[in-house]
């Protein structure tokens, strides 16, 4: 049985922004989709008032309860973004465009929801049952990160991005596969048990990754599978 190979990390001793044009530097530029990110952020934010933003509510929402353990996996994602973008940047240039280019896509057109259709939600608990380390922790996070711009949710978007990289990794043993695939799973029920979002937020986070996939995979992934099995049916 081979082992696999130990990757070589990036070499960015060299690196400096008159090089942001080269082959070998050009990835670096696509950090500046966070600076979009959290500029567009400030202004939706602070410059739409909740009072203007539409409330996204389903019945789904009143059945689901609080749950102050998944703020875990709410919180973790922060980590499997950080990890996830960190790894690949150092490690594997390829993945780290894809996966960037898929977080932008998701991006733009959350905020572009977010401008053209102010979301908000009124899910959260004025009281929590339970004083515990947990709903202290909740209660910190809904201190800074407001109820509003939540239709699609982003939490959804980076979180099926990131998987959707790792699916497509021959070099990932199918056990990582497994494990993130029900990481993401449970960052999904997160937002919606920790009521930063409603069941609704989720289910519009789907057509938005579809775009995603189709413009960060569609022309050098599936078009290609399709192409086979066309052929395969004739």
């Amino acid at each position: 049985m081979n082992k696999r190979q130990k990757k070589t990390p990036v070499d960015y001793r060299g690196f400096s922004l008159r090089k942001l044009n080269e082959p070998r530097f050009s990835h670096v530029k696509l950090l500046g989709g966070w600076i979009f990110y959290f500029a567009m952020y400030f202004i939706t934010e602070n410059l739409i008032p909740a009072s203007s933003c539409h409330p996204i509510h389903c019945a789904l929402d009143d059945i689901i309860p609080f749950n102050e353990f998944f703020v875990i996996f709410y919180v973790g994602w922060y980590l499997l973004v950080f990890c996830s973008l960190a790894y690949t940047f150092f490690y594997d240039i390829p993945k780290f465009r894809k996966m960037q280019i898929y977080i932008i896509v998701t991006q733009v057109i959350a905020m572009a929801c977010y401008v053209l259709y102010p979301s908000r939600q009124d899910l959260r608990p004025l009281v929590f049952e339970r004083d515990n380390v947990l709903t202290a922790l909740m209660a910190f996070i809904y201190s800074f990160d407001t109820s509003t711009g939540v239709c699609p949710s982003l939490h959804v978007g980076y979180s099926l991005g990131i998987l959707s990289v790792a699916l497509k990794d021959r070099e990932l043993a199918a056990g990582w596969k497994i494990a993130l695939g029900v990481t993401v799973f449970l960052i999904c029920c997160a937002v919606c048990f920790v009521k930063q979002h409603s069941a609704l937020d989720v289910l519009w986070a789907l057509p938005m990754c579809l775009v995603a996939e189709l413009i960060t995979y569609g022309k050098d992934y599936w078009l290609p599978r399709l192409r086979r099995a066309q052929k395969k049916t004739v």
